[in-house]
C-alpha cells in the first residue's frame, strides 16, 4: 500500500522544475531578450523621453514635467489628428465588419465560382500597403482617374477624392475597407462553417425565419469570431500611418493626419522627440483603453460555447 500510494503521488512543481533543469530556461532567454529589446524598453524609454525636451541631435535632455501632454492637448492640430483617427478607425471598423459578415453569409456555399470570388476578396490583404497606396493615387486622380471616368459615364460630377479636406478622409476609410474586407470574410466564413449542422437544420424543420435564424442562432454562434475581428480592427486601424505617408501626408489642410503618423512628424520631420513620445504614450494609453472597454462591454455579449 505504502509502494502504491508513493507511485500515486503527483509530483510537486519544484519537483518537475528540478527534474528539468534550466535547459528549458535558456532555450526561450532569445526569444524573450528580443522581445525585451525591441518591445519592453522602447515603451519604457518613450515614457521617459515624454517628461523631457530633447530635439534627437544634442545628447543633452531637458525634464519639463508635464509640459509636453499639456502642450498636446492645448494643440488644435493635436485635438484634430485625434477626431480624424476616431472617426477614421470608427467608420473602418464598423464598415468592415458589416460588409464582410454579409460576403460571408453569401460565399458560405460550395462551387467554383463561390471559390473563385473568395479568392478574389481575399487577394487584397496579401497586398502591400504600398502597393495599395500608389494603386489607389491613380484610381483617384482628378482628372485621369478610372473613378471619376465612371462618376462621368453616369453623370455625376467629378470628386477631387484626396484634393479635398470633404471627401480625403472618406477616400482612405474607402480604401481601409477594400484593404481589410477579404481577411474578415474569410475569417467569418471559417466561422460560419463551424457552426453544427444540426442546429442549422433544426431551425429550419422548426420554419424559423431568416431574420430570426440571423439574430438568434447564426450571430451568437460566431459572436466570439466577430468580438476578435472588432478587437483587432480596431487596434490596426487606429494605428494607420502608410496610406497617410504616401497618399496625403496629413493633408488637405489636416484633415487626413493620424496619430502615428502626427508622431512620426513631430519626432523624424520637427526632431521634437520629448512631444513625440507625450503623442506615442497618449496612443498606447487610448489602445488599453479601449481593449480594457471591449473586454468589459462587448465581451458580455459574446457568447461561448
Amino acid at each position: 500500500m505504502t509502494q502504491l500510494s508513493q507511485k500515486g503521488k503527483s509530483p510537486s512543481v519544484s519537483g518537475i522544475l528540478k527534474g528539468r533543469g534550466i535547459l528549458p530556461y535558456l532555450m526561450i532567454a532569445p526569444s524573450i531578450l528580443v522581445f525585451a529589446v525591441c518591445y519592453i524598453y522602447p515603451i519604457f524609454y518613450m515614457i521617459y523621453l515624454s517628461f523631457h525636451d530633447w530635439n534627437f541631435i544634442s545628447p543633452d535632455k531637458e525634464f519639463i514635467g508635464l509640459k509636453n501632454f499639456s502642450s498636446l492637448f492645448s494643440n488644435p492640430d493635436f485635438i484634430k489628428v485625434m477626431s480624424n483617427t476616431f472617426i477614421y478607425t470608427g467608420s473602418t471598423v464598423v464598415l468592415t465588419i458589416s460588409l464582410s459578415l454579409l460576403f460571408a453569409l453569401f460565399l458560405n456555399q460550395k462551387g467554383h465560382r463561390f471559390n473563385f470570388t473568395q479568392a478574389a476578396i481575399f487577394s487584397p490583404h496579401i497586398t502591400s500597403w504600398v502597393s495599395i497606396s500608389f494603386i489607389w493615387l491613380w484610381l483617384m486622380e482628378p482628372n485621369y482617374g478610372v473613378l471619376n471616368w465612371i462618376l462621368s459615364l453616369v453623370g455625376i460630377d467629378k470628386l477631387q477624392w484626396l484634393k479635398s479636406p470633404q471627401t480625403a478622409l472618406p477616400s482612405l476609410i474607402i480604401i481601409g475597407v477594400w484593404k481589410l474586407i477579404g481577411y474578415d470574410t474569410l475569417i467569418l466564413i471559417s466561422a460560419l462553417q463551424g457552426i453544427p449542422k444540426n442546429v442549422l437544420n433544426a431551425a429550419k424543420l422548426d420554419n424559423a425565419p431568416k431574420h430570426r435564424l440571423l439574430f438568434k442562432i447564426i450571430l451568437p454562434m460566431i459572436s466570439p469570431t466577430i468580438f476578435f475581428l472588432v478587437v483587432m480592427n480596431t487596434l490596426m486601424n487606429f494605428q494607420v500611418f502608410d496610406t497617410v505617408s504616401i497618399m496625403t501626408q496629413g493633408g488637405p489642410l489636416n484633415s487626413t493626419n493620424s496619430l502615428v503618423y502626427y508622431i512620426y512628424q513631430n519626432g523624424f520631420s520637427y526632431f521634437k522627440m520629448g512631444y513625440a513620445s507625450a503623442a506615442g504614450v497618449i496612443l498606447l494609453v487610448v489602445l488599453g483603453l479601449l481593449t480594457f472597454i471591449y473586454f468589459k462591454v462587448l465581451n458580455k455579449k459574446v457568447h461561448y460555447s
